[in-house]
């Protein structure tokens, strides 16, 4: 069963490193890059590079440079006409850890890189070449990638910047995580809060996918996705419960749970990682998919597609990203 991405939403599973992947049209601002990976504990340093090209020698926009070397710190600087610019350096609260996952988000400015590490501003790099050159991201060196996604590519627009609040109580989120409710909105939204809900303008529609990226923390329970209508009907409930190692999937309705599937051949969700989640509908069932692998199908019990407007996620996660 064929994986298919959400439209703006450019997404490339465990590639080989070093690795070269193309940015058609190339960057603008408002485009977002999103790499989630793992540091091996054999580590020296690794880079992104924005390049002007897909040659050695091309120019770089942006050279993002973290090195292990006892003097743990990332080095941004830009390479044109031949020659490297003057480092920036970033040496306190090093983000990266040897044997530990993270994410870095890559967002494009009209001054500046904006660069996130692990849901977190780590440092800002203003343009020295203009980003419309920038034709390609390349990784190299001592690391693995999971997932390198490209967001708002294909004539797509970023959604707003949306900046987490904590909460002064409240129960489904672990402490210290953001949570607030997020206002009726529709489109790519970087660092949601949770719970986090959104209207899906003019309701569900066969073939569209919704695409929910974040990190389960560790000591997380559970966490929930639910597509609903505004009547309140759960026409899906995609459910990861941490605590007990599986997916269960339901629906709700009539105020009523029906029978759950937990039905599934790996799981692919465990505390301290990160996610990658495409839920498609089809024409007869929703498709789902976890780090570019089908996982499993769930027929409609709610045919009324166009009835379902409001997606729902809920409980110990912490998300980088929604788009559809």
């Amino acid at each position: 069963m064929a994986f298919v991405s959400a439209a703006g939403y450019q997404p490339v599973y465990n590639p080989s490193i070093p690795f070269r992947h193309p940015i058609y049209g190339g960057l603008r601002s408002g485009m977002s890059v999103y790499l989630q990976g793992m540091i091996p504990q054999h580590v020296n340093r690794f880079c992104v590079n924005f390049a002007c090209g897909q040659h050695d020698g091309a120019d770089i926009a942006l050279h993002f440079n973290p090195r292990f070397d006892g003097k743990n710190r990332v080095v941004f600087n830009t390479f044109q006409g031949r020659t490297w610019g003057g480092e920036e350096k970033k040496k306190d609260l090093f983000p990266f850890h040897k044997g530990k996952q993270f994410e870095i988000v890559f967002h494009c400015n009209p001054a500046s890189f904006q660069v996130n590490i692990n849901g977190t501003h780590f440092f800002e790099y203003r343009h020295r070449i203009p980003l419309e050159r920038v034709e390609c991201v390349h990784v190299d060196g001592d690391v693995s990638i999971r997932s390198l996604s490209i967001v708002g590519a294909g004539g797509g627009s970023m959604g707003p910047m949306v900046t987490p609040s904590f909460p002064s109580s409240g129960v489904m989120p672990l402490p210290g995580y953001p949570s607030m409710t997020l206002p009726a909105m529709g489109g790519p939204t970087n660092n949601p809060p949770v719970p986090y809900r959104a209207n899906i303008p003019g309701g569900l529609t066969p073939k569209r996918t919704f695409v929910i990226r974040g990190f389960t923390p560790e000591g997380g329970q559970r966490f929930h996705i639910n597509f609903k209508t505004s009547s309140g009907e759960i026409a899906l409930h995609f459910n990861v419960r941490l605590n007990e190692h599986t997916v269960v999937r339901n629906s709700k309705l009539g105020g009523y749970w029906g029978s759950e599937e937990r039905g599934m051949i790996n799981n692919p969700f465990m505390p301290g990682q990160f996610f990658d989640i495409s839920i498609r509908s089809g024409n007869g069932r929703y498709k789902v998919f976890v780090n570019g692998q089908h996982f499993c199908d769930y027929v409609h019990r709610f045919p009324a597609l166009h009835m379902i407007d409001t997606l729902e996620i809920e409980g110990n996660v912490v998300l980088s990203l929604v788009q559809f």
